[in-house]
């Protein structure tokens, strides 16, 4: 059964993230530094009369993030908080089937307990994450496909 994803760049790599994930799409302006946060956490930043916190995508899967200016981000709710999710771009939101990965196909880290399955895109496999898993303190929302 295809569902909608939302097709993104994190880390170079080309993702697919769930539509019912997605709150919305911004741009990401002033980010305030949070003392003692963990590596992954960027900041707080004011969205729409709120704030939220902004996760560093990249740190998060357990890679070293490049000093860069925030640009755009992913903005998803979990247990009633609202975090934006940097990302490098955003491509497209297209339905797909949500395939599972195969057996010996090796994900390291953070990229295994993210990972949910494989979509394809013009014959090319892109990795479909879950979100939920790169927010502190949060577990996988959901498996890998079956």
């Amino acid at each position: 059964m295809e569902q909608l994803f939302l097709i993104a760049h994190v880390a170079g790599r080309a993702v697919a993230i769930a539509a019912e994930q997605v709150e919305s799409v911004v741009d990401v302006g002033v980010i305030v530094a949070v003392p003692r946060a963990g590596g992954h956490v960027r900041g707080l930043t004011a969205l729409r009369s709120r704030v939220v916190t902004v996760i560093d995508t990249i740190a998060a899967l357990g890679m070293a993030a490049p000093e860069r200016e925030p640009g755009r981000a992913v903005i998803t709710r979990v247990d009633g908080h609202h975090y934006a999710l940097l990302v490098d771009s955003l491509d497209d939101v297209a339905p797909f089937e949500l395939q599972p990965i195969a057996q010996g196909v090796a994900l390291s880290g953070a990229w295994a307990a993210a990972a949910r399955g494989l979509i394809q895109r013009d014959g090319e496999p892109i990795l479909a994450i879950d979100l939920i898993a790169l927010v502190p303190g949060q577990p996988a929302q959901s498996q890998q496909a079956a």
